[in-house]
């Protein structure tokens, strides 16, 4: 009888473990569940998120392949034939005024612009992260403040002194006002970046002897790389947009490749293809900046944020 008790008391604790396992099992499988269903739902929400955003590049691309008068139509007709004329009368195929001038123009001055602005940023940062001067948060509020006045206040002066000095459709002009315009947004990124690298790494190379302007080029430049990728394309995509001071202060041999899609824009006729298939093609300088440096802009961006 004692057998037959002490039996059923083992099979009993043993059918209690048995449960207690696995409800400690379901407890572990619960969450885990909860998390790849919580990743599935964020991963399908970014995924609609992203088509919603290439829609209007899809649109573009689509009326620029259809003849004038099939994309003006409304709603769009989606089912027209696909023709190329837009890209012809763009690219001047047909006689008609080349592209070429204005994208040369466009990538010297957003190219000059963005380099011009690192080589002033990047020591402009390193005074007032690593080594800060007195008072530098207002240094850096001063620094954001002039990005306050309203570009078009500043126009008629500029405009003025181009005509005074002779600078009035002239290239570097825009490469001067596109530093100036893009210097304190490059220097307030850039501080952020900067203050992230290690100060003992800055250290030990200034006691083994690097001066300054070796410890800027090989320790700190490498370190903040992310960073100043990050800086050089929003520059970049800065001063290729930019069109009132190229549109005002240009003529025929300054003009960029934003004012040159202007032209198309008429009051007579129609020109919805040829704006759509131009706007593609000067887009895709930007569009491939940022696919080729997507690696080091997601870093430089993020730079900081997870510690």
């Amino acid at each position: 009888m004692s057998d037959t008790t002490t039996d059923i008391r083992d099979t009993t604790a043993d059918a209690r473990g048995t449960a207690a396992a696995a409800r400690r099992t379901t407890r572990r499988t619960r969450p885990a569940r909860a998390r790849r269903a919580r990743g599935a739902g964020l991963g399908v929400a970014a995924w609609l998120l992203g088509l919603l955003f290439f829609l209007p590049i899809a649109w573009m691309a689509l009326t620029s392949l259809h003849s004038e008068p099939d994309a003006a139509t409304n709603p769009p007709s989606w089912a027209a034939s696909l023709t190329l004329d837009g890209y012809r009368e763009f690219f001047g195929v047909d006689g008609g005024a080349s592209p070429w001038p204005a994208l040369i123009n466009s990538t010297v001055a957003s190219l000059a612009s963005t380099l011009l602005v690192l080589l002033l940023a990047f020591p402009a940062a390193y005074a007032l992260s690593i080594r800060p001067v007195k008072k530098w948060t207002d240094v850096l509020f001063f620094f954001l403040s002039t990005k306050m006045l309203p570009v078009v206040a500043g126009l008629l002066p500029l405009y003025l002194f181009a005509k005074n000095t002779g600078l009035l459709d002239n290239i570097w002009l825009l490469v001067l006002l596109y530093t100036s315009m893009n210097l304190p947004i490059a220097v307030w990124m850039m501080q952020s970046f900067l203050a992230e690298v290690p100060v003992a790494v800055i250290e030990a190379a200034h006691l083994d002897g690097a001066r300054l302007p070796t410890v800027l080029a090989r320790v700190v430049a490498p370190i903040a790389a992310p960073g100043i990728a990050a800086t050089a394309l929003i520059c970049f995509i800065f001063s290729w947009n930019e069109l009132l001071f190229a549109r005002v202060l240009t003529g025929v041999v300054a003009e960029t490749a934003p004012v040159f899609l202007t032209g198309f824009i008429t009051s007579q006729g129609l020109f919805l293809a040829k704006v759509c298939a131009a706007s593609l093609v000067i887009s895709l300088p930007v569009l491939a900046a940022g696919f080729a440096a997507q690696d080091k802009l997601v870093q430089g961006l993020s730079l900081g944020a997870v510690k």
